[in-house]
C-alpha cells in the first residue's frame, strides 16, 4: 500500500508540475462543479459481515486542463469535500480478548455511530469522447482527511482517501454537463495510527459542472 501511494502521489505531482509549466493560468479552472456520492461497504463486491458502513459525500470541483493525447483529455480535479459516516459493529468478536479493555470496546464499537470526515482530494480525470455530447470519463484519485470519530476500524484524525470512478458526462446545455457514475472507494490511514484497517465502499455518483471558457 505505501509503495503504491508513493507511486500516485509522485504521479500527481510531476502532472501537476507539468500543467504549471504548459500554463501560466493554471490557477484559473476552465470549469467548476459539485458532486454527491453514496457509498456503502454492503454489496456485491464487499459485504464485509462485521460492520456496516454508508457514506454520503458532498464535493466541490475545479477541473484544470492537463492536456490531451489522439482523443483522450486530460484534467485535474481538485475537489474539497465534506463526507457523512454511519457505521456500526456487528461481530462483536472483532475486538479479541487480547486488546485492552476488550469488554469496553465491545460495548463501545457496536453502538451505531455518525461520523464526519473533511478532506481535500485531486483527481486525474482521463475522457472520451463517444459522441458530441457524451463523454466516457475514468478518474483515479486520492487525498488527505480528517476524520472525527475513533471507530474500531480505524483511528480518529488524519485519513487518506482513494477512489476510482468511471462514469458518463453528457453536455446538456452550452455550458452545462452532467455526470452519472460509480465509484470504488478506500479510507485508511497507511498505519500512521492504530487502528488501520480502514473501510472499502462501492457507491453511486452524480454531478453537475460548468463550463467557465
Amino acid at each position: 500500500m505505501n509503495k503504491q501511494f508513493l507511486c500516485i502521489l509522485f504521479f500527481f505531482i510531476s502532472m501537476l508540475v507539468y500543467a504549471q509549466d504548459k500554463s501560466k493560468s493554471v490557477l484559473k479552472p476552465f470549469k467548476i462543479g459539485f458532486l454527491y456520492n453514496y457509498g456503502s461497504n454492503e454489496n456485491f463486491i464487499f459485504d464485509d459481515p462485521d460492520y456496516t458502513y454508508t457514506s454520503n459525500t458532498y464535493k466541490l470541483q475545479a477541473f484544470y486542463n492537463l492536456g490531451n493525447w489522439k482523443n483522450v483529455d486530460f484534467d485535474l480535479i481538485v475537489q474539497p469535500q465534506v463526507q457523512f459516516l454511519k457505521h456500526q459493529l456487528i461481530n462483536e468478536q472483532y475486538i479479541t480478548p487480547d486488546q485492552a479493555d476488550y469488554l469496553k470496546k465491545r460495548i463501545a464499537f457496536t453502538a451505531s455511530k455518525k461520523m464526519n470526515l473533511y478532506g481535500l482530494e485531486f483527481g486525474f480525470a482521463s475522457k472520451i469522447k463517444l459522441t458530441q455530447e457524451l463523454n466516457l470519463q475514468g478518474t483515479i484519485s486520492l487525498g488527505f482527511s480528517y476524520i472525527d470519530t475513533r471507530s474500531e476500524r480505524l483511528a480518529k484524525g488524519f485519513t487518506f482517501i482513494e477512489n476510482f470512478s468511471i462514469g458518463l458526462s453528457h453536455q446538456i446545455y452550452e455550458h452545462s454537463f452532467l455526470y452519472i457514475g460509480s465509484n470504488f472507494g478506500h479510507v485508511s490511514n497507511l498505519n500512521f495510527q492504530k487502528p488501520n484497517d480502514g473501510y472499502n465502499i462501492l457507491g453511486l455518483e452524480i454531478g453537475y459542472s460548468y463550463l467557465l471558457f
